[in-house]
């Protein structure tokens, strides 16, 4: 306990100006962490915000709640809950762990908190390295459980992870600390419960130390991976961009620093590192390495990852039964992104069309590429397939399945956007009285 208070007041130096966020449960853990911090708001004066998830799974959730609501105003402390009224499809310890700290987040807004505490502990520390270590993971994933995580507007600190289970318990018992019990955890059901019940106790009879072994050991790969998110952070800001990897800049790096640089990636494609497992950065390696422009493969979650070319580009996979065919009015933006506009300037390449409103059917409309489509090319007596005008242009593979075309409404195609325009471009301005710019 002397390390939980010794952080607490001489490494984090909470001051009387302080706001604490404590994420709390009312189990064991929990509770032991905030009565640690109501002792010390004693001795310092700073302010605690209780947050509370009633997840909404057990019927002893409501009761929990009431519970921890009644502790908090005897204590006199802040109390903020919200309860979870619906679930979506995706794994419940994530989706819940994200509403949960979404939630904290909110509340650090709020009361403008420098500090959020939750109370995992050594079991939690060595249960996460080993879980990681087994299905695989990452760097960053394999230091488990940081002490402290810098989120650069407030920071995460866990300060039970001195501690083990047995430690709290026999505390909450010494101190008459009153908590709930979540008979969830012990059912063999979930896969951390057998780490927890079968593993544990084996590593602690061989060192009764060994939560503190592995907190030393999740520090310095913290420390280590720091230092190398600095190398990495270089090599991202220069060679990811807009999506896509410059290969002959990648293959440059040391293959260490390249494999954390798809890490990198595929962290920011995702936004969660517990959906990036080390057969991703893998796969994409093999990808890279295979040389074969127009490759692809699929990652989880609708992620779609191509070598075109000189580039390596992450997107999400495109529903190829889809198809769009939109009214081109003043202005329109299609699914790619592109933009048309009404124009009045004197431009006349390819990313510009002129009609004289007489040569087509109106209204003009903008629809995906399909099989089969062919244009009757300006300045020439010849027809000629889309597909083929991409290929001729170097159009991406994955660009060219949604790569739109402007037809009239008898479905006559007239211009290929920034590639090709049709013999009903009028070069005549006189007659022209329609004007369209792609951007």
């Amino acid at each position: 306990m002397d390390l939980v208070i010794d952080l607490l007041e001489n490494k984090i130096k909470l001051t009387k100006e302080d706001s604490v966020v404590v994420g709390v449960s009312s189990g064991p853990d929990s509770m032991c962490l905030l009565y640690i911090l109501i002792e010390l708001r004693k001795k310092i004066g700073f302010k605690i915000i209780v947050a509370h998830i009633n997840h909404n799974k057990r019927k002893e959730s409501n009761e929990e709640e009431e519970f921890l609501k009644k502790y908090c105003l005897d204590n006199d402390v802040i109390f903020e809950s919200m309860k979870i009224e619906n679930y979506g499809h995706e794994n419940f310890h994530q989706e819940a762990r994200n509403i949960r700290y979404d939630f904290y987040k909110q509340l650090i807004d709020k009361y403008n908190a420098p500090y959020l505490m939750t109370a995992h502990h050594g079991d939690d520390l060595i249960e996460t390295i080993l879980m990681r270590l087994v299905r695989g993971s990452t760097l960053s994933g394999y230091k488990g459980i940081p002490l402290i995580s810098d989120m650069k507007t407030y920071k995460i600190i866990r300060p039970l992870l001195y501690l083990t289970k047995d430690d709290i318990e026999t505390f909450d018992k010494v101190n008459k600390i009153p908590y709930r019990i979540d008979k969830s955890n012990f059912s063999f059901k979930y896969t951390r419960n057998r780490y927890r019940h079968e593993i544990l106790p084996f590593l602690k009879e061989e060192a009764s130390n060994v939560h503190l072994k592995f907190l030393k050991f999740s520090n310095l790969l913290n420390e280590c991976n720091n230092y190398i998110e600095k190398v990495v952070d270089n090599a991202y800001n220069s060679i990811y961009k807009e999506g896509k990897v410059d290969i002959l800049e990648f293959k440059s790096l040391d293959i260490f620093i390249e494999k954390l640089l798809l890490e990198r990636i595929l962290l920011d494609v995702y936004k969660d590192l517990t959906k990036i497992e080390s057969k991703h950065i893998d796969i994409t390696l093999n990808l890279i390495n295979s040389g074969k422009s127009g490759s692809k493969i699929s990652l989880p979650n609708g992620v779609e990852v191509i070598l075109d070319y000189d580039y390596l580009i992450f997107k999400k996979e495109l529903n190829q039964n889809e198809e769009y065919k939109l009214e081109l009015k003043d202005g329109l933006i299609i699914p790619n992104g592109m933009k048309f506009i009404k124009y009045d300037g004197e431009d006349n390449g390819n990313d510009t069309l002129h009609i004289n409103s007489k040569d087509v059917i109106l209204p003009l409309y903008v629809r995906n590429k399909r099989v089969g489509d062919i244009i009757e090319l300006k300045g020439t007596n010849g027809l000629k397939k889309v597909s083929s005008i991409l290929i001729d242009k170097k159009i991406s593979s994955y660009k060219r399945e949604g790569y739109p075309v402007v037809v009239d409404s008898n479905d006559k195609i007239i211009w290929v956007p920034n590639l090709k325009k049709s013999k009903y471009d009028s070069q005549n301005t006189e007659k022209c009285d329609i004007i369209y710019k792609c951007l």
